[in-house]
């Protein structure tokens, strides 16, 4: 039965006569059924059409089917200022690309980060996703305000956003893998951090703008800076991000360096709990599982960029069986150049059977990942992540009517499995951003346009 908008709420908006995936706690599905919105929030949700009632007699109506109705997706790890360097180091390893790329993102600046990320978080939003985050730690002497500069494109395009202001401390001269020219002193970065959280996030429920804290990687940080970050996010009551485990090599240096694996490393330096999660954990061994499921620490897993750089196979059915919370990334495009986060759905899926077989990871749970998965990895699963009643109005609608779907009896087996569908309708809060397949908050020309442009700047400034 559908829940009824109250008296006090005035519906804007009804989605009509599609199939819901809710992803509620009971997974609720109807093959036909509604939602209706008033503002920010849904109102109502069920099964069948929307009640034919007088204050549902005004709202935008949607006709919805034909077409597949989700959560918007949550992307759970990124770094937007890669755009700008997208197919290079196409056959290297993890370490490899980095040496590589480093010297180039030297160069970054405010207007690169911006074109690039207005690009990145543009076609997140028309690949279903109205959640993202972003890791970025490259912070050049000239550059600029990068961090306000992919703000103000998250506000642009319209996505709901979680910022993190990361860092690098540890060069190349003491032992790191980046360039000393792209590291910053500690008290620098702590310095930047509080300035960050103080003007930026908004813990509010409404919240279209948070800020986490996130050191890049145990290979290109102190533990200093470990330590110290983490007792700041706990002070300021942000969350905290980093790599962890996502190579072969990664494990080797930790055990080398800090006579530890990286999970009981990081563990050491006060960096587990129900307020971190870590991106990529390719190779965490069983007890490093088990200590992720305890303690609560999430995991960003990204499919397409482990593969595309031949890192591994992350171990998602073993997190998800031990209590662990996972979500999906797409990583940095310069590592993933497709930047779609429902293309990391149906690559989740054939890595996981890859592994583990034809039961290691349904479609469903796949899209509980990226889903309602992904909104626990980043604390926000009390306003998205589902179609619940109270629940933010971030919403996807699929088409699955057209050749490429047509016939295809699941409609969650068709959106995962099958290509990437046309999506009708990606609302934010309730505010549309995409429609009829087209981003209506910005010119998709000239984010092309701009983004293309600071791909040559950077490509061509002086070595």
């Amino acid at each position: 039965m559908a829940t009824r908008p109250t008296a006090a709420a005035e519906p804007t908006l009804v989605v009509d006569g599609c199939a819901v995936v809710t992803m509620d706690g009971n997974r609720s599905e109807y093959a036909v059924g509604h939602v209706v919105v008033a503002g920010s929030r849904i109102v109502a949700v069920g099964s069948g059409p929307a009640p034919q009632t007088p204050e549902l007699a005004g709202p935008r109506r949607v006709d919805g089917r034909g077409c597949l109705l989700t959560p918007g997706l949550v992307n759970t790890h990124h770094h937007l200022y890669q755009w700008a360097t997208r197919g290079l180091a196409v056959d290297s390893t993890l370490f490899e690309w980095l040496t590589t790329l480093y010297p180039v993102w030297a160069h970054i600046d405010e207007d690169v980060v911006g074109a690039s990320a207005a690009a990145g978080l543009a076609w997140l939003a028309r690949t279903g996703c109205t959640t993202s985050m972003d890791h970025h730690y490259v912070f050049t002497r000239e550059g600029g305000d990068v961090l306000g500069a992919e703000i103000e494109a998250s506000r642009a395009v319209g996505l709901r956003f979680l910022a993190t202001r990361g860092s690098m401390d540890l060069g190349e001269s003491r032992g790191g893998l980046p360039p000393d020219h792209v590291v910053e002193d500690v008290d620098a970065i702590l310095a930047a951090s509080v300035a960050a959280i103080d003007e930026h996030h908004d813990a509010s429920p409404d919240s279209m703008l948070r800020i986490g804290l996130a050191p890049c990687s145990p290979f290109s940080v102190t533990k200093e800076l470990l330590v110290e970050s983490a007792a700041l996010a706990r002070d300021k009551g942000v969350r905290l991000h980093t790599h962890v485990a996502e190579t072969l090599d990664e494990d080797a240096y930790c055990r080398e360096h800090f006579g530890a694996s990286p999970v009981d490393h990081m563990g050491s330096l006060g960096w587990l709990g129900p307020d971190v999660w870590f991106a990529h954990g390719i190779h965490f061994d069983d007890a490093g599982v088990a200590e992720l499921a305890r303690t609560g620490t999430g995991v960003a897993h990204c499919p397409s960029s482990n593969s595309r750089l031949g890192a591994g196979i992350a171990r998602v059915h073993d997190l998800r069986a031990a209590g662990a919370p996972v979500g999906l990334g797409v990583d940095g495009t310069a590592s993933n150049e497709a930047g779609s986060l429902i293309t990391e759905v149906r690559q989740s899926v054939l890595v996981a059977r890859a592994r583990g077989g034809p039961r290691a990871l349904t479609v469903r749970d796949a899209l509980h990942t990226a889903t309602i998965g992904g909104a626990r990895v980043l604390g926000w699963d009390d306003q998205i992540g589902s179609l619940e009643v109270g629940k933010q109005a971030d919403l996807a609608l699929w088409r699955l009517d057209t050749l490429d779907h047509a016939g295809i009896v699941d409609p969650v087996a068709a959106l995962v499995l099958g290509v990437t569908p046309p999506l009708d309708l990606l609302t934010v809060a309730g505010r549309p951003v995409v429609e009829r397949d087209r981003l209506v908050t910005v010119d998709e020309t000239a984010v092309t346009r701009e983004a293309l442009a600071a791909h040559r700047r950077l490509l061509d400034a002086p070595g």
